[in-house]
């Protein structure tokens, strides 16, 4: 079974976003384990077994929507630093993912994302996957655009990830893109997806598990050629690799996918 943890805060519209995501998983209903889990943080002065799952109208929500639609569920709440017990759950579950709905729309970036949110992306060793305000999934195929950098690591990871989704392969179709940055003047490079092993490497690890490929790759402004990728081809999610390990928060989620995560329509999920 494909195994997700849905941490809710008390905003029932991201809650509800966040069930619809995970219910759009390929194969849900026979395939998906979710925990709908609700933190109390510490300023609330109490104890997770002084306050009943069911008094948190938001965590109701994504459980009875996620039931609702055939999803199997386990309701949880439990205390302490949010973020850190959030990661903790996972760990202690061997969750496959982590499906939070931090996006905000003002404010400086760690305010757009939810200081929580944005905890657990720095914190977590699994693919984490942002939500957001608004969650449209189609039906069918699940339509994923996975843009590459030149890291062969991360590259393997974003590949994996997909790899590893319920009845994949014929549950997704993904177009592996590759940015050449700032390079769409006249005159410029041949855009060659071979020439970038990172995405030779993505694609092909993609299509070795049965899913079938597109390779792309253009030149230009690499955040906003990906946000025009994933309209234009209308996707249901963007799986990119934009964690690092190193130096301060920006530096950890990289500008770019800062930027994409906080501008996109759509899930992102980030792999690491």
């Amino acid at each position: 079974m494909y195994s997700v943890l849905i941490p809710v805060d008390r905003d029932e519209a991201r809650a509800s976003n966040q069930a619809a995501y995970v219910s759009r998983l390929p194969d849900a209903t026979d395939s998906v384990e979710a925990t709908v889990l609700y933190v109390m943080p510490p300023d609330r002065f109490g104890e997770a077994d002084e306050v009943a799952f069911d008094e948190i109208d938001a965590a109701v929500q994504a459980a009875d929507q996620l039931e609702a639609a055939g999803v199997s569920v386990t309701r949880m709440v439990d205390d302490g630093g949010v973020a850190q017990q959030i990661v903790r759950t996972a760990t202690e579950l061997d969750s496959d993912e982590i499906v939070v709905g931090g996006r905000k729309r003002s404010g400086v970036s760690k305010a757009l994302l939810g200081s929580t949110a944005q905890d657990v992306l720095l914190s977590a060793d699994r693919p984490v996957t942002i939500t957001g305000e608004s969650v449209v999934l189609g039906e069918g195929v699940r339509q994923v655009l996975v843009p590459v950098d030149t890291s062969e690591e991360r590259a393997r990871n974003q590949a994996d990830y997909l790899a590893s989704l319920p009845n994949a392969p014929e549950s997704v179709e993904a177009t592996v893109l590759f940015v050449f940055p700032h390079q769409d003047y006249k005159g410029s490079p041949p855009h060659e997806f071979e020439e970038v092993d990172a995405a030779v490497t993505a694609a092909e690890r993609l299509e070795a598990a049965g899913i079938s490929v597109e390779r792309v790759a253009v030149g230009g402004e690499v955040g906003r050629k990906i946000l025009d990728a994933a309209t234009d081809r209308d996707v249901d999610s963007i799986v990119m690799g934009g964690r690092k390990r190193s130096g301060i928060a920006d530096v950890l989620l990289g500008s770019i996918t800062q930027d994409v995560m906080l501008t996109a329509e759509r899930p992102i999920t980030l792999t690491g």
